[in-house]
C-alpha cells in the first residue's frame, strides 16, 4: 500500500457536489431559509421538493412515480402498469396516466416502490463530526451533507467522531446490502498512525488474523506505508465500521493517533478535500452496484 493514495485528498477541486452548488439557480429562490452546514466550500443549495413533482392536489402520475424510483423509465413503466404488474394500495392498476399520493403504497411485482430519487453522495470527512443520524449529538456529518440532496439519505457504516477520511451516504436499500453483508461487503482502505513503530511480528499477527477473548479478529490486508516509519500503516477492512481497528491496537498495547479512511472501493479522495461532497457519477455508481 502506498502513502500516495492517502494524500490525493488535497485537490483543488471539491468535485462534483462543490462545483453543483456555484449553479447561479442553486441560491436564489430559497426564501432566505438556508440549512444550517459546516462544509467548507460547498456552498447552499435551493432547498427541492421531493422529486417526484406533484400537483397542487398532492398527486403525481404512477408512471413518473415508479421512475423517480430508478427502477425503470416512464416509457418501461407504463408497459409494466399495462400488463398489470403495478399495485397501488394493494389494487391491480393498468390505467394509463393514473394518479398517486406519495404516502400511498405502490408496489412493483411484488416490491414497495420508494419515490424517492436514488442518491450517492462522498464526503471527506474532518475530525469532530460524530457519524450519526440522530440529534443532540452535537455536529454531526449530516450537517456537512444537509444541502448535498433532498433524497433521505443516511451514511454507510461509521467513522469514530475524531476519524477522518471517506464516508459513503445513499438511500439505495441494495448499495447498503452491498456493504452489510456478512460474506462479502465491500473494502475498505485505511491509513493509521500508531504511537510507536509497529513490530513486524506484531504485523504478521494481524495478517494472520489471531482471537481476541475467544473471537477469530481478521482484516483484508495489512502493510507498512513505502517511504514512512513504521509507526504508519495501511490497513484494509471490510468491516462498516472502524471499531475492529481500535479493537486491534488496544490489545496489541499500541495507541492510535490517527485513522483516516482514503479508500472506499474504487472511490477515493481526489479531487475531493477534507469537509467537501461531491455526487457520484454514473460510472462510480455503476461500479459500485456490480461489486
Amino acid at each position: 500500500m502506498s502513502r500516495k493514495q492517502g494524500s490525493s485528498g488535497k485537490g483543488k477541486s471539491a468535485g462534483r457536489g462543490q462545483q453543483d452548488t456555484n449553479n447561479k439557480g442553486s441560491v436564489r429562490g430559497a426564501n432566505h431559509n438556508k440549512s444550517k452546514s459546516f462544509a467548507r466550500g460547498n456552498a447552499p443549495v435551493k432547498p427541492k421538493p421531493n422529486s417526484a413533482k406533484t400537483n397542487n392536489l398532492g398527486e403525481v402520475r404512477l408512471n413518473k412515480y415508479i421512475a423517480n424510483s430508478g427502477i425503470c423509465s416512464r416509457r418501461e413503466a407504463d408497459a409494466h402498469i399495462a400488463i398489470g404488474l403495478v399495485t397501488v394500495n394493494g389494487k391491480v392498476v393498468t390505467e394509463m396516466g393514473y394518479k398517486v399520493k406519495l404516502t400511498d403504497e405502490v408496489r412493483y411485482d411484488g416490491a414497495r416502490v420508494n419515490p424517492e430519487k436514488k442518491a450517492y453522495v462522498l464526503l471527506n470527512k474532518p475530525k469532530g463530526f460524530a457519524t450519526t443520524t440522530s440529534e443532540g449529538k452535537g455536529r454531526t456529518v449530516m450537517d456537512l451533507v444537509a444541502n448535498a440532496t433532498s433524497s433521505n439519505i443516511k451514511p454507510i457504516g461509521r467513522l469514530g467522531r475524531n476519524s477522518t477520511g471517506l464516508l459513503l451516504f445513499t438511500n439505495d436499500d441494495d448499495v447498503v446490502k452491498k456493504f452489510t453483508n456478512s460474506k462479502k461487503g465491500v473494502p475498505r482502505l485505511f491509513q493509521v498512525e500508531l504511537d510507536k513503530n509497529l513490530k513486524f511480528d506484531d504485523l504478521k499477527r494481524i495478517q494472520e488474523g489471531f482471537k481476541i477473548e475467544g473471537k477469530l479478529i481478521t482484516v483484508e490486508e495489512i502493510s507498512y506505508i513505502d517511504g514512512q516509519s513504521k509507526h504508519f500503516i495501511g490497513l484494509k477492512i471490510k468491516n462498516t465500521g472502524n471499531t475492529i481497528i481500535r479493537t486491534i491496537f488496544d490489545y496489541l498495547n499500541y495507541d492510535i493517533i490517527k485513522i483516516d479512511c482514503v479508500a472506499i472501493a474504487h472511490l477515493t479522495k481526489k479531487d475531493l478535500p477534507r469537509g467537501h461532497w461531491k455526487h457520484l457519477t454514473e460510472q462510480e455508481i455503476n461500479t459500485l452496484k456490480m461489486l
